[in-house]
C-alpha cells in the first residue's frame, strides 16, 4: 500500500540533521505497517520492539546508557545493530514511557543510530510534560488514506499519474469514471485495514463491520486514556459529530450534545478528542485577510471526524445511498462532501514543519458563509458543492467585495478557470490543494 508520507521518511533517513523520529497519528491509520515496511525496504535490518505489555523492557530501559541498551537489544533480537544500517523501532511507545524518554538520550549521545517510534495519540498526549523528549525528536503525522492513495490501492496508478501531471481539462472526459471511484471512497474511507479488505474482496458488509469495529476500538481507547471525570462528556461529543454535520449550519452547537449544554461543560472534552487525532476543529474567521489566525472567532467552529468512511458508519448511511446515483454527494446536505474536502486538505499538507490550518468564514450577521478558507501565499476562499449546481451567492458576493482574492469551488462540474474563480472537480481536490503556492 503506497503512502505519500514514505518520501518524508526517506528525507528523514538521509538528513544530516536527523533526530529520533516519532510518527504520530490516531489509531489504525497504518503507522506500524508503514514503519516496518520502511525499515525492511531501506535498511539492512530492522529491530522491532513492541512496548505493549512487554516485561523484558524493564530490564532493557532501566537507565539510559545507550551502549548498554544497544548491546541488550542486539542480544534480544539476535540482530547486530549497526550505526546507519539498522532501524530501531519502538512501537506502542505510549505504553512504556521510558522508551519515549530514551529518544532524548539517543539524540544527545548516539545520533549514528536510526531510531523511530510510533504510538497512538490517545496515549502520547498523556505523557507530554513528563519525560516527553521536547526538542530532541523529529515528528511526522500520518492520516488515513487520501483519495489519491485510495486510487493507488485500487491499482489505478496510471490515473493517479495523470492527475499528478495536472492534465485537468484532458481528464474532464473521464469524469464519470473518476466519479464512480469517488463514490467508492465516500463509502470505504481511508482506514488502511478497511481499504485493504475492500481491495481484496469488494464486500461492503465487511467494510462496514470493520468501520464499526474501529469506532468501537476508539471508544475503548477513550475509556482507557481519558480522565474519568471527562469520559461521559467526551463520549457525548464523539457521538454527536454526525448529527452536527447533518445540519444546514454545521457550526458546532453545545445544546445539540446535551440539552442546556454550554462551552464550559464540553470544551475540555472537545480538546481531548482533537489532541487524540479523532476530530479536526475548523474555526470561523471574521475577516478574509492575512494572517487568518488574527481573525479567529474562538467561540464558533465546526468539528469533522478524521475519516469519511467512519462518518458514514457513525451515521449508518446505507451503501445504496452512497454508491448509486448522486445521493452520496448530496446526502446529509453535503456533510460528506465537506468532510471529504477537509480530509483531502489535511492529507495534502505533508511538510513536517507545517501545521495544517483550515478555517471557515461568515460575515457578522451570518448572511454569507464560505465553507472553508485556507492561507498559503494569500487567502483562498473555498466553496464546496455536492452537485453540479454552481449557483453561489456567498462566494460571488465575497469575491465581488474582495477583488484581490481568488476563489476555489470544488464541485461535480468539470474543471474550468474563470476570471476570479476556478472550478475544480472534487476528484482533483487533494492534488490541487497540495500544489497551491505557499507563503
Amino acid at each position: 500500500m503506497e503512502r505519500y508520507l514514505y518520501k518524508q521518511l526517506l528525507h528523514w533517513k538521509e538528513s544530516n540533521k536527523r533526530k529520533p523520529l516519532v510518527l504520530e497519528g490516531p489509531r489504525q491509520v497504518g503507522k506500524t505497517w508503514l514503519l516496518k515496511h520502511f525499515g525492511e525496504k531501506e535498511y539492512e535490518n530492522l529491530v522491532y520492539i513492541n512496548c505493549d505489555s512487554n516485561p523484558i523492557l524493564e530490564n532493557v530501559l532501566f537507565d539510559y546508557d545507550i551502549p548498554r541498551i544497544i548491546r541488550t537489544l542486539s542480544a534480544l533480537s539476535n540482530t547486530q545493530i549497526k550505526p546507519n544500517k539498522t532501524l530501531i523501532f519502538f512501537d506502542e511507545v505510549q505504553e512504556f514511557p521510558k522508551a519515549l524518554t530514551s529518544l532524548k538520550y539517543f539524540c544527545e549521545n548516539a545520533l549514528e543510530y536510526h531510531v523511530v517510534a510510533a504510538g497512538s495519540l490517545l496515549g502520547l498526549t498523556d505523557h507530554e510534560g513528563s519525560g516527553f523528549p521536547v526538542g530532541k525528536i523529529d515528528t511526522l503525522y500520518l492520516y488515513p488514506l487520501s483519495f489519491m492513495e485510495f486510487l493507488l490501492a485500487l491499482g489505478k496508478k496510471i490515473l493517479v499519474e495523470a492527475i499528478r501531471q495536472h492534465r485537468w481539462e484532458e481528464l474532464n472526459s473521464i469524469n464519470p469514471t473518476l466519479t464512480e471511484l469517488l463514490r467508492q471512497y465516500y463509502y470505504v474511507g481511508g482506514m488502511p485495514e478497511v481499504v485493504l479488505s475492500y481491495v481484496e474482496n469488494q464486500d461492503l458488509n465487511i467494510v462496514r463491520n470493520k468501520q464499526k469495529q474501529i469506532l468501537h476500538d476508539y471508544k475503548k481507547d477513550i475509556s482507557k486514556h481519558a480522565p474519568k471525570r471527562e469520559l461521559p462528556k467526551i463520549t457525548m461529543v464523539f457521538d454527536s459529530i454526525s448529527s452536527q454535520l447533518a445540519k444546514e449550519n454545521k457550526k458546532f452547537i453545545y445544546s445539540a450534545v446535551k440539552k442546556g449544554g454550554r462551552a464550559k461543560e464540553f470544551e475540555n472534552a472537545i480538546e481531548w478528542l482533537i489532541n487524540a487525532g479523532i476530530v479536526y476543529k475548523v474555526y470561523r474567521v471574521k475577516k478574509l485577510e492575512l494572517p487568518l489566525k488574527h481573525f479567529i472567532d474562538i467561540d464558533c467552529f465546526k468539528l469533522y471526524i478524521n475519516d469519511l468512511g467512519l462518518l458514514g458508519a457513525m451515521a449508518d448511511s446505507p451503501a445504496k445511498e452512497v454508491l448509486i446515483g448522486n445521493n452520496g454527494f448530496s446526502v446529509y446536505k453535503g456533510s460528506f462532501t465537506e468532510q471529504y474536502i477537509a480530509q483531502q486538505y489535511y492529507s495534502s499538507v505533508l511538510e513536517a514543519n507545517i501545521t495544517p490550518s483550515l478555517y471557515y468564514y461568515t460575515n457578522d450577521n451570518s448572511t454569507l458563509e464560505i465553507d472553508f478558507v485556507i492561507q498559503k501565499d494569500k487567502v483562498f476562499p473555498i466553496e464546496v458543492k455536492a452537485e453540479e449546481n454552481l449557483k453561489s451567492k456567498s462566494l460571488s458576493t465575497v469575491l465581488k467585495d474582495n477583488s484581490n482574492l481568488k476563489g476555489i469551488r470544488f464541485s461535480m462540474s468539470n474543471y474550468r478557470e474563470q476570471s476570479q474563480m476556478v472550478n475544480v472537480p472534487l476528484v482533483f481536490a487533494e492534488e490541487y490543494l497540495r500544489e497551491l503556492p505557499r507563503s
